[in-house]
């Protein structure tokens, strides 16, 4: 089921990628993003209420508060620079290179989770790096 999950996740965000680019026309990047993120959280909260687990968050221990705390202004952070290189480049050549964040999962995890680097994940690794290079290496009009 998961493999389901992160196909929709690829697919949700490649649209999300489009619509971004063609919103930030006339917009700056920053508040674009501060107006995405109001839905984003309306999105979540309503999800969390219809589920009904949004009392679960007080058994979080401190590490999660903490750990999920850092994730959220990480992506924020994220989501700043990707909405800055959409508004200055081509979303068909900032995309492959921000998409780079797959090498770096792989290698934090290897780091921090333990997690086992396959040698197909290697050749996967070097291939999606390969795809970047060549795809970040077209002129630009």
């Amino acid at each position: 089921m998961w493999v389901l999950y992160a196909l929709l996740a690829a697919l949700s965000a490649a649209i999300v990628t489009i619509l971004t680019k063609a919103g930030l026309k006339d917009t700056d990047s920053n508040l674009a993003f501060a107006v995405q993120s109001v839905f984003i959280i309306i999105v979540m909260w309503t999800i969390i209420l219809v589920q009904g687990t949004a009392g679960k968050m007080a058994q979080f221990a401190r590490k999660e508060w903490v750990l999920l705390g850092t994730a959220g202004i990480v992506t924020s952070l994220s989501s700043v620079f990707t909405f800055k290189a959409l508004k200055l480049g081509e979303a068909s050549l900032v995309t492959p290179l921000e998409r780079t964040s797959i090498l770096f999962a792989v290698i934090f995890a290897a780091i921090f989770l333990k997690e086992r680097i396959t040698w197909q994940v290697i050749v996967g690794g070097t291939l999606i790096l390969a795809g970047t290079i060549l795809i970040a290496t077209v002129k630009q009009k």
